[in-house]
């Protein structure tokens, strides 16, 4: 069996993380480097364009640079008050015209932003959304509920992610949506909003209602406007987890408007196959996302967002993947390579993608994701994402095994990492995912301290200009030991002929069926 070669590994994510690269944003002169960079590497190691003739698959966006009011005003029968922009809130719009407001628009509290038939929940029965503004709370109504019937438990739904929340409230009719933040529910530090929701953003075009102003506020902001409203002095928090929860006028309005400039262009997907040799219109699909942040905000005179683990890592063990499955034999099922664009931007390479496939869905075995692996060392633990929803996880486990490491669902599943990678748009089109890496127990790092690691890179290194790559501190043994369980996995499903199958219970298992 083919070894992953951590030479090369080390080689592709140290270039792709340096400067060089001005933080691989697209649209800009960053994108152009990243994917000339990725066509001629695939071209070296021998693999044959995805797409037709091409390496490329255009992925046609809408560049919004949003300038919102520096104040966002919220105005009630005592008086009103502003909340600071950055500081207080952030506010966006995926329209594409060149200007968007909320002009005294009212608010409105609807408590998780969630409508779910199944669990016969509805957070906005009952009211006219018509001109209204939407104030809700991040994840869902099970997360630290201590209710593992409520819901998922403490396991985030896809409706506890803030792409649900505003495609929901657009769907009602709102005219704006304000998430509430808190670092503990939604993951990650106000930092990673103030970052990510400023400057410039990516959408691709869709014929999905869109609201007016998606917006963010601190929790701090959320409970002034809480202390000023008809909700003095009640748990918010409380009210929202009651399955009899109805929307609470806050007798408040907020007023707040963005100036956009618009520029169209086109990204791209790079796409590269080794072709199978009996069944080669049967594919695995490995996918990693190429881009980053770019230059934006400095923080510590640095203003590059290199983002060397996120996803300098995953996209540079594609290559290191390829490179293996050039040395083995050749494959019975084609083997295809996905380096895709914009998913920092709310996964929307993959997104375009899955609504224009280049290989056929039902022919598609399975999809192997890879995003942002980083570890101390070898891990005896695999963890998987999304554990029990196909039989991906057999496949992962009997590969472990072989590794002496054991598996384990994501101990973390309140913070909905299921949803937040390229996997889950593959998924959503019945394509059985797996996304999986050692980040729990480590041979020679205990629990707690793989626990400290990681919260540090969250803390000090995630969506910042501080991750980047250092040959001489950065410890890629146990980055390679999931590569080579990766390929192996895929080795395996490119030699049979079954298809894994979702299972019983999975929202993924009709759209394959």
């Amino acid at each position: 069996m083919a070894e992953v070669n951590q030479t090369t590994l080390a080689k592709h994510i140290e270039r792709l993380a340096s400067d060089e690269f001005l933080g691989r944003k697209p649209f800009t002169e960053g994108e152009v480097k990243t994917v000339n960079y990725l066509e001629n590497a695939f071209k070296e190691l021998g693999l044959s364009p995805g797409n037709g003739t091409s390496f490329f698959q255009e992925v046609p966006m809408v560049e919004i640079t949003g300038a919102p009011t520096e104040k966002m005003i919220i105005s009630g029968k005592e008086g009103s008050f502003n909340l600071d922009l950055l500081k207080d809130f952030v506010a966006t719009t995926n329209k594409q015209v060149s200007e968007v407001s909320l002009t005294n628009s009212e608010l409105v509290f609807a408590g998780y932003g969630v409508v779910a038939p199944e669990y016969e929940w509805n957070d906005y029965g009952g009211v006219d959304w018509k001109g209204k503004t939407a104030v809700v709370l991040i994840n869902d109504p099970g997360f630290n509920s201590g209710d593992s019937t409520l819901f998922k438990g403490n396991e985030m739904t896809y409706y506890g992610r803030w792409t649900y929340k505003f495609e929901e409230a657009a769907r009602q009719g709102a005219d704006g949506l304000i998430i509430i933040h808190d670092t503990e529910p939604a993951s990650y530090g106000w930092n990673v909003i103030e970052s990510g929701w400023t400057g410039s953003r990516l959408v691709i075009t869709s014929d999905l209602t869109l609201l007016n102003v998606e917006s963010w506020i601190s929790g701090e902001s959320a409970q002034k406007i809480f202390n000023a409203s008809t909700m003095k002095g009640q748990d918010y928090k409380a009210l929202a987890r009651n399955k009899n929860f109805k929307p609470i006028p806050l007798e408040l309005n907020t007023s707040v408007a963005i100036k956009n400039t618009i520029k169209k262009d086109v990204s791209k997907n790079v796409i590269a196959v080794v072709p199978g040799t009996d069944r080669k219109d049967e594919c695995i699909i490995y996918s990693a996302h190429w881009d980053h942040f770019g230059i934006g905000k400095a923080i510590n005179g640095d203003s590059i967002y290199n983002g060397a683990i996120d996803n300098a890592s995953g996209t540079a063990g594609l290559l290191a993947i390829a490179e293996a499955f050039k040395k083995s034999d050749n494959t019975k099922r084609s083997v295809v390579f996905m380096a895709l664009t914009g998913e920092e931007q709310g996964l929307l390479g993959s997104a375009y993608y899955a609504e224009n496939p280049i290989f056929d869905p039902k022919k598609t075995v399975a999809n192997i994701n890879i995003d942002a692996l980083a570890s101390p060392g070898e891990m005896k633990d695999l963890t998987i994402t999304g554990y029990g929803q196909s039989e991906m996880d057999e496949y992962a486990k009997k590969a472990a095994l072989k590794q002496n490491r054991y598996i384990i669902p994501d101990p973390d599943p309140e913070k909905g990492y299921f949803f937040r990678s390229d996997h889950f748009n593959f998924a959503k089109i019945g394509i059985p995912a797996l996304y999986a890496s050692g980040s729990y127990e480590g041979f020679e790092y205990s629990i707690d301290e793989i626990k400290e690691l990681k919260n540090y890179y969250l803390i000090n290194k995630y969506h910042q200009p501080s991750d980047e790559y250092d040959s001489e501190t950065t410890e890629l043994s146990g980055v390679r030991l999931d590569l080579q369980l990766l390929f192996n996995v895929g080795l395996k499903l490119a030699n049979e002929d079954y298809f894994p199958k979702w299972n019983e219970g999975s929202e993924f298992k009709a759209a394959r069926e």
